[in-house]
């Protein structure tokens, strides 16, 4: 097949002990799954159905870079997630089979433009331009799910040059795992290299030019990315 211009390279994260990377197809991210950091944002804290936004996949990061800070924004937000991969397609999956659906975890940053955040939010606009940016999704290496004996409860925290912003544990979640997999495949079929950003714990904060970002979740590799100045 001939292309006017080559086109781009496949979106893709690496895999723990492997030489092959994963694909990715598309990125989907949970909002407000942690009870703390719906009560931190003024919401109200009841249990709804889940809400999800996209980020592009070429917006993924690999683990170690420097991330130029973003244009269009003067407030720059960290959000860790534990980051979950599909691995076997699916369509209205129910939760006892959503297990079966998942190749394996990771650990990412949901980078946010809080201020254009807020600015959608206060007149009912998409978040697109404050959550799909370039370079708005940093993402460790897969731990397949073969190599870890369960992964519903543990620490989730993140570090802002070597100081404590987000402290949670993956049992807060509000929606589990299984449940996300089964809401959202109820909107989307699920595809192989579909990867799910689950939600982040109280503490997000905004990073500058010259920090060090360390993120983690128990069991997981962890997540170094700094923030560099503007291109």
């Amino acid at each position: 097949m001939d292309y006017l211009f080559p086109p781009a390279p496949p979106a893709s994260v690496g895999i723990v002990g492997r030489s092959e990377r994963f694909p990715v197809h598309r990125i989907y991210c949970v909002g407000h799954n942690y009870l703390s950091h719906i009560l931190e944002t003024g919401r109200d804290p009841e249990r709804e159905s889940p809400f999800f936004f996209q980020k592009p996949n070429d917006g993924l990061v690999s683990n170690g870079a420097a991330i130029p800070y973003p244009p269009a924004t003067a407030s720059l937000h960290h959000e860790v997630e534990l980051v979950v991969a599909i691995g076997e397609a699916g369509y209205e999956i129910a939760s006892e089979q959503a297990e079966n659906h998942i190749f394996g975890y990771a650990v990412g940053i949901d980078l946010t433009r809080k201020d254009l955040q807020q600015v959608a939010e206060d007149r009912s606009l998409p978040w697109t331009a404050a959550k799909a940016f370039d370079r708005s999704a940093p993402c460790s290496d897969l731990t397949p799910k073969s190599d870890i004996h369960g992964l519903t409860a543990g620490k989730i925290a993140l570090s802002v040059n070597d100081r404590l912003r987000q402290n949670g544990d993956l049992r807060d979640m509000i929606w589990s795992v299984p449940e996300i997999i089964s809401s959202l495949s109820r909107m989307f079929e699920l595809k192989p290299g579909d990867l799910i950003f689950t939600g982040t714990p109280s503490g997000t904060g905004f990073v500058l030019p010259g920090d060090r970002i360390e993120a983690i979740v128990e069991g997981l590799q962890a997540l170094r990315i700094s923030i560099s100045n503007p291109d």
